[in-house]
């Protein structure tokens, strides 16, 4: 079923007033944006998406774009949109962007965000300012919405497990446990850093998060000698997450070497499944105590004093590692028979309907056992197809999802170094998709070696238009069946050197 509403989007037009203005994000990045009083919602274009990896929310029910002079894009439906956190004139706003080729621009502000931000527009000038906000009408999205209702979507037989999804017991400080995390420093260096400035609004969500988290009892005021500064950052969801720049105690620890699993490994052991599950967990990292003693290592510095953290912070070199090492532990007999786990991303799966009940209710128990926590609204449960780790992964085997097929689709030519690395960084995430992905690729990674002058020419063209059309027709990678023949075929050439690993099928 599809939303049949319009949402009109002006790439062209004599008759909207329409100019350009340059936002930038909450990390930093500028993105030349059109104001366009014709557009009924907000756009951004696919590329921008995936060359600032910018998270994105699938729509339950895909939109369509309607064109003024009633046509559809060829690109046909839009199926993704993200949350953004953008600031101009010093103005701070969060909205949401539908993910759509839309010409030649990067993003479009459409009349939405012109009725909700009520810019002062001077459209013969092309000037835009704010009027300045009184303290009650400023506003920043909590970290966790509570959800008066934490069991909404969540299939009633597993509803005795509603610990796991509520909010109360999350808010309390979890019990250590041998995962702790540890802080060893190395060597002796400064740990101190300044305050980073904040808006209005931000300093009033600090305040407000300072408070919780002091009734949880998961932070306490400091008197540590070393402190490292505060600042937000977006959420998928659109919420915004307060996290330390633990950059200068990161470079004075000790690192921690427990691996993390390849996804490729991950995928491979989902072979003959036909149903998942995706759980995504409620501020994984915050279930984790901090090692007792190593405490002080973790305080951070705000406008209203210094505060340690009793749990595993976001932004320690450490945390992945550690966290990782917790859920291998807790799942270890179910790894690769009926679950997959790259650290707070769970993936169940099961051959039939009453299996994978089974197996999520044992994975559930165990989170519930361990105060472990999910956000119920963001779990996808009993799902025949299913997005994980970036991949659309189903009983057929692997795919690619609509956004990246996008993105390559508008991809303009490089111009610049920088660009070619931009581009091959994207396009190595999906060479598994690609025969041949290293020879194609071939020119592109020569172009950007040291010391090589810039010259892009015909065969720099062609590697990036192959390169192209081979990941918008990537085909559907199927599961390996370990109970038939592999075949090896090997390719050497001066440019490349390559092996497939393969299976015959009943196609042939």
């Amino acid at each position: 079923m599809y939303n049949n509403i319009e949402f009109v989007c002006v790439l062209k037009s004599k008759i909207s007033p329409l100019f350009e203005i340059n936002i930038t994000t909450k990390n930093q990045a500028d993105i030349t944006t059109l104001i366009d009083s014709g557009a009924s919602s907000n756009f951004i274009s696919p590329t921008t998406v995936e060359k600032l990896r910018i998270p994105t929310i699938t729509l339950d029910i895909p939109q369509t774009v309607t064109m003024l002079d009633g046509s559809n894009p060829k690109t046909g439906k839009i199926w993704k949109k993200v949350a953004l956190e953008l600031t101009y004139d010093n103005h701070t706003m969060a909205h949401k962007f539908l993910v759509s080729p839309i010409g030649h621009h990067s993003a479009i502000l459409g009349i939405k965000w012109l009725e909700q931000e009520k810019p002062e527009i001077n459209w013969a000038l092309h000037t835009l300012t704010f009027p300045i906000p009184t303290p009650e009408s400023a506003y920043i999205a909590q970290e966790e919405e509570a959800n008066d209702n934490p069991l909404e979507g969540i299939p009633v037989q597993y509803h005795k497990f509603a610990k796991v999804f509520g909010e109360e017991e999350f808010n309390k400080l979890p019990p250590h446990q041998s995962y702790n995390i540890e802080i060893e420093l190395t060597k002796e260096g400064p740990l101190n850093s300044p305050l980073y400035s904040m808006t209005n609004a931000e300093s009033v969500t600090l305040k407000q998060w300072l408070e919780d988290e002091l009734k949880a009892g998961k932070i306490c005021p400091s008197k540590s000698p070393t402190s490292s500064p505060v600042m937000f950052v977006p959420k998928k969801d659109g919420s915004r997450r307060l996290v330390v720049d633990y950059q200068k105690l990161n470079n004075r620890s000790k690192k921690n070497i427990y691996p993390l699993p390849r996804p490729d490994n991950l995928m491979s052991k989902l072979c003959g499944a036909k149903l998942f599950t995706k759980l995504d967990f409620q501020w994984g990292y915050n279930n984790v105590r901090v090692k007792e003693g190593d405490e002080w290592k973790t305080t951070f510095r705000t406008k209203y004093g210094l505060f340690e953290t009793l749990v595993m912070p976001l932004g320690l070199s450490r945390a992945p590692g550690a966290f990782q090492a917790m859920m291998n532990k807790v799942f270890q007999d179910l790894l690769d028979v009926t679950v997959i786990i790259y650290l707070d991303n769970i993936l169940i799966f099961s051959q039939d309907l009453a299996d994978h009940e089974n197996h999520v209710k044992e994975v559930l128990r165990r989170l519930q056992d361990m105060q472990l926590f999910c956000k119920g609204s963001k779990c996808e449960f009993h799902k025949t197809t299913v997005e994980y780790l970036g991949i659309i992964v189903s009983d057929k085997g692997f795919s690619l999802d609509k956004l990246k097929i996008q993105a390559v689709q508008e991809w303009p030519t490089p111009t610049t170094v920088k660009q070619v690395q931009s581009f091959l960084g994207f396009a190595n995430f999906v060479r598994c998709f690609v025969a041949n992905f290293s020879q194609i690729a071939r020119p592109l990674h020569n172009l950007v070696k040291k010391e090589v002058k810039w010259q892009w020419t015909d065969k720099e063209e062609s590697a990036f238009r192959q390169l192209q059309k081979a990941i918008v027709n990537a085909p559907v990678i199927v599961h390996a069946d370990p109970s038939k023949a592999y075949f090896l075929e090997t390719d050497a050439l001066g440019a490349a050197l390559g092996s497939v690993l393969s299976q015959h099928q009943e196609d042939g």
